[in-house]
């Protein structure tokens, strides 16, 4: 997510109760493993990676994925200062 400003060993504050919406940076499970990625709502579900090393994953209808809530803040770890 470094494209997104949030690097190794920074520490993300997460709001639960606020519903996730296009663009927002979640905290996702698909499938069982957590992610950090950006959601995308429109033409199609999907998430994207805010690096571009990696391919954004599309959410086909079948696909076991929970939105465990949105990221708010970004706490900077000193190393990355």
């Amino acid at each position: 997510m470094v494209e997104a400003g949030i690097f190794p060993g920074d520490v993300l504050v997460v709001d639960r109760s606020l519903i996730a919406q296009h663009g927002d940076i979640v905290i996702a499970s698909l499938n069982g493993e957590l992610t950090v990625k950006k959601l995308e709502t429109k033409p199609k579900i999907r998430l994207v990676p805010m690096n571009s090393k990696y391919l954004p994953i599309e959410i086909p209808g079948e696909t076991d994925m929970e939105i465990f809530g949105v990221a708010t803040t970004t706490v900077h770890s000193l190393r990355n200062l």
